[in-house]
């Protein structure tokens, strides 16, 4: 599992970038939801979000999933791109695999890589 030690986790496994705004779903996310094969974002750019709105829905080969806000703020940017290329949320989520990008990017209960490395491993037991 891949957590990168500059970004923030959500307990819903989000990723948000402090220093880009930029947010998506975690490497641990991808991986339980398999094979992922649509995309849908349900915000766009201009867009106010607050943390655990959802922004976007994605279904794989075995299960459907929310992706929530793990920042809240004016949505910039969405990568409107993943739509088309759903799959590089399987093998990029933290580089062309982001969603959306938020300006402001107040965070509430979010987590360094170190715990929610840990908090990922103990939901493996």
């Amino acid at each position: 599992m891949n957590a990168p030690a500059n970004l923030k986790y959500t307990k819903s496994d989000e990723w948000f970038d402090p220093s880009s705004g930029a947010a998506g779903i975690t490497d641990y996310a991808q991986n339980q939801l398999s094979d992922i094969v649509f995309v849908e974002l349900l915000v766009d750019e201009g867009e106010e979000v607050t943390v655990g709105k959802p922004i976007a829905s994605v279904e794989s080969v075995k299960a459907s999933a929310e992706i929530y806000a793990p920042a809240a703020g004016k949505v910039t940017a969405v990568n409107k791109g993943l739509s088309d290329k759903p799959e590089t949320l399987n093998s990029d989520p933290f580089g062309e695999g982001w969603m959306i990008k938020i300006e402001g990017g107040s965070t509430s209960d979010v987590m360094d890589s170190a715990a929610y490395t840990a908090y990922c491993d103990e939901r493996a037991h």
